[in-house]
C-alpha cells in the first residue's frame, strides 16, 4: 500500500452528509481506496433529515 493517500487527499477526512445510500457510498469509497474508520460515526438531525459524519484515516505504517 502507497505510503500516501491517492490523488493528493489528506491523511485524515471528515465525510458528512444525509444519512442515505449515497453517504454510505462515499464511506466505502474510501475504505476501498484504502482509508480506515476512525472512531464510530455521529449523527445528528437537522430537522429535515439525519446527517451523518464519519472519520477516516490513512494507515501510517
Amino acid at each position: 500500500m502507497p505510503s500516501k493517500p491517492p490523488d493528493d487527499l489528506p491523511v485524515y477526512r471528515l465525510l458528512t452528509g444525509k444519512d442515505d445510500a449515497a453517504f454510505c457510498r462515499r464511506v466505502s469509497e474510501a475504505i476501498e481506496l484504502g482509508y480506515v474508520l476512525y472512531g464510530s460515526p455521529a449523527l445528528t438531525f437537522n430537522g429535515e433529515y439525519v446527517v451523518a459524519a464519519q472519520a477516516l484515516v490513512w494507515p501510517g505504517d
